[in-house]
């Protein structure tokens, strides 16, 4: 996976007024820890964050993060996000080493068409949208893909069936479901229960025999 790179200002003011003011002049801020610094405050560009993660690899690239002058490879961790317009108001950088094996959710991306489940009117369910594994950050993949051409009703594709890149591992239940065919569904009908008529030359219990029978004769 190729290196993207991103400059970092370090220094940015703390504080939710801080921040606003920051966003409103188009950088993000955000924080770089790990492998034993102590978090540094800083802000990136917005539209050079944009750029950044919305390659190949995605949230996932591997970043040259420049801050002064020294640099970090890093990784993209806890993007925060505005709940409407979905930008990106927060993030958190991960420092990393090339060798060393880090922990990620990669998106599961499904290929081809499941013609036999369409043309029996069924659905193709997706279980499972990401799947953590770990690797080596030059090794992390930018997305899974699971071609459903042959999935057929009552079939179902579990995390198990994935093939994996070479040098990347899921500690994840292999038998979990990822995707599946699924039948029609059929709204049940509800009956109502017939009315029981009464069945002719029935034998009348001793209740109604006592009721309907005539007296026994005075001695």
């Amino acid at each position: 996976m190729a290196e993207v790179q991103l400059v970092a200002e370090p220094g940015r003011p703390e504080g939710s007024r801080a921040s606003r003011r920051l966003r409103h002049d188009g950088r993000i801020p955000a924080v770089v820890y790990g492998h034993g610094i102590d978090p540094i405050p800083v802000s990136v560009d917005a539209r050079d964050l944009r750029v950044a993660l919305n390659g190949e690899a995605g949230a996932r690239a591997l970043l040259e993060l420049h801050i002064g002058s020294t640099q970090h490879l890093a990784v993209a961790r806890q993007l925060q996000r505005h709940p409407v317009r979905q930008t990106v108001t927060h993030i958190d950088f991960q420092v990393v080493s090339r060798d060393e094996i880090i922990s990620a959710d990669v998106p599961i991306l499904l290929i081809g068409e499941a013609l036999a489940v369409h043309r029996g009117a069924g659905t193709v369910a997706q279980e499972l949208q990401m799947l953590n594994v770990k690797a080596r950050p030059a090794n992390l993949p930018p997305h899974l893909d699971i071609d459903i051409t042959d999935l057929e009703i009552g079939h179902t594709i579990r995390v198990g069936d994935i093939q994996l890149p070479e040098g990347v591992e899921s500690d994840a239940d292999p038998d979990q479901a990822v995707v599946t065919g699924q039948p029609p569904q059929v709204a049940a009908v509800e009956e109502e229960p017939e009315a029981v008529e009464g069945v002719e030359g029935a034998v009348p219990g001793p209740e109604a025999e006592a009721a309907g029978g005539e007296g026994v004769g005075d001695s």
